[in-house]
């Protein structure tokens, strides 16, 4: 059974669905340009909107700021919860919250190279009426399937929601 959940959109070519852009800026400033020297902070703009962003502390980035490794678990733990209350939605369950930990690992992939090798989501729901464990998995399952991240990345994504 296929689950289309957003109506189509307008797209550039035929075959897209929609497409989504970004803007990114970075600018040496008055640090030399060697690798343990510049500077790893950044803006991406979303929607013109900036997020200022720069490598994960343990890459010489600023630990104040996001980190790209950080957006890509978002964006796998957003996009599967977006997918789980359209599909909880039209079956007829009443979600009342939904709370999700979720956990990214950096590692060596099979070609040796660093990559978001696994993303566990933890999600914690609460629904406004009965929902069986059979339910709650099969609700997943469509959910991860639906996603369009999990569907675009190597990365072994895992749900293990709380009962």
């Amino acid at each position: 059974m296929s689950y289309f959940l957003y109506p189509k959109v307008a797209a550039r070519n035929n075959s897209a669905m929609s497409t989504h852009e970004t803007r990114l800026t970075w600018k040496l400033g008055n640090r030399a340009f060697r690798h343990q020297e510049y500077g790893r902070d950044h803006e991406v703009f979303l929607a013109d909107k900036p997020l200022a962003v720069s490598a994960a502390a343990e890459y010489r980035g600023n630990p104040e700021l996001t980190n790209p490794e950080d957006l890509l678990v978002a964006a796998l733990s957003s996009c599967h919860m977006l997918s789980f209350l359209a599909i909880a939605a039209r079956r007829g369950f009443t979600v009342q919250s939904y709370d999700d930990r979720a956990v990214g690992t950096l590692a060596k992939n099979d070609e040796g190279r660093l990559a978001i090798t696994t993303c566990v989501l933890h999600p914690q729901i609460v629904f406004g009426g009965p929902i069986d464990r059979a339910q709650l998995d099969s609700l997943h399952d469509e959910a991860h399937h639906a996603c369009f991240i999990a569907s675009s990345v190597k990365t072994v994504v895992t749900i293990e929601p709380s009962a």
